[in-house]
């Protein structure tokens, strides 16, 4: 049966650059546009303004080879959408500008922008390190960088969300909980605490079987409401001390989904995305979600 799409919903958006691993972030967005019964919108952004593009010997030649390799990019990802999930509606746009900007812009109108984590690099390059890690910071709903060997493919394993006790992860649990249901996995949530918050000269007289209580206590309220809410999503807590990018990235060998907050601010200079979530996008095993607590309205 053809995927449906839900009236009024948001699309899933995906950025395409011709690269090998954006055909794999194609084919995960895909999938998940399929789950979330939306149509998928494939975009790929032609920076016109670089300066080779300006030079009046090059500009206007180059111009056209770059909008000719910006329709390939487009129709291999139309087809790669179409193997991944039959049927699905997919639209596609071919825009000028910078990409950080133009897809950034874009985002207000769609509930997930999917990106691959290793561009061509140069002029249109979707490369985790620029593009990847900017638009994770500034985008108006929740990105997902596809990462791993296996990354777009793999259907097994649980989703996994890092939970760093304050109000700035509830928006990263409200996803990891709606991603494990909607798939039919567990659901891991993470909860470390770090050394750093205590004196140095005070760790030797501290109880640390006693702070690990206090942590499992605060990884419980947290979770607290939405485990009501998703009562038939098996939850698996690990509470652990100093290293969540390490702990993070060693869960996601096995998991499907590693979902992380940011710290990130929307606005043009806004680029903190915050240590934790940084380490995991680069180094992660496989796809990885970055929520914003501003992004959550914008999911569906």
């Amino acid at each position: 049966m053809s995927p449906g799409v839900a009236p009024g919903t948001r699309p899933v958006v995906v950025g395409v650059d011709g690269s090998r691993s954006a055909l794999d972030a194609v084919r995960w967005a895909a999938v998940e546009a399929a789950r979330r019964e939306t149509e998928l919108l494939v975009m790929t952004v032609v920076p016109t303004g670089d300066r080779l593009v300006a030079r009046p010997v090059l500009g206007d030649r180059l111009r056209q080879e770059l909008l000719a390799r910006g329709r390939r990019a487009l129709d291999e990802a139309a087809t790669a959408a179409e193997s991944a999930a039959p049927g699905l509606p997919v639209s596609a746009d071919l825009l000028t500008g910078s990409p950080v900007g133009v897809l950034a812009d874009q985002t207000h109108r769609a509930q997930l922008l999917v990106l691959g984590s290793r561009g061509l690099g140069g002029l249109a390059g979707l490369v985790v390190g620029s593009v990847s890690v900017a638009l994770s910071a500034r985008a108006s709903c929740p990105v997902v960088v596809v990462r791993g060997a296996d990354g777009a493919e793999r259907a097994t394993g649980p989703v996994v969300v890092g939970v760093d006790g304050t109000p700035n992860s509830e928006a990263a649990i409200a996803f990891g909980y709606a991603a494990a249901a909607s798939r039919g996995v567990p659901l891991v949530a993470l909860h470390t605490w770090t050394d750093v918050e205590y004196a140095p000269n005070l760790a030797p007289l501290l109880e640390w079987d006693a702070i690990a209580e206090e942590e499992r206590v605060v990884l419980a309220e947290r979770l607290a409401g939405w485990g009501e809410k998703y009562r038939d999503v098996p939850v698996r807590r690990v509470v652990g001390r100093d290293g969540a990018a390490a702990a993070l990235v060693r869960l996601s060998a096995d998991a499907q989904l590693v979902v992380v907050g940011s710290r990130g601010r929307g606005n043009l200079t806004g680029l903190v995305l915050g240590s934790v979530s940084h380490a995991v996008l680069h180094h992660s095993h496989c796809p990885v979600a970055v929520v914003r607590p501003d992004t959550a309205a914008q999911e569906r």
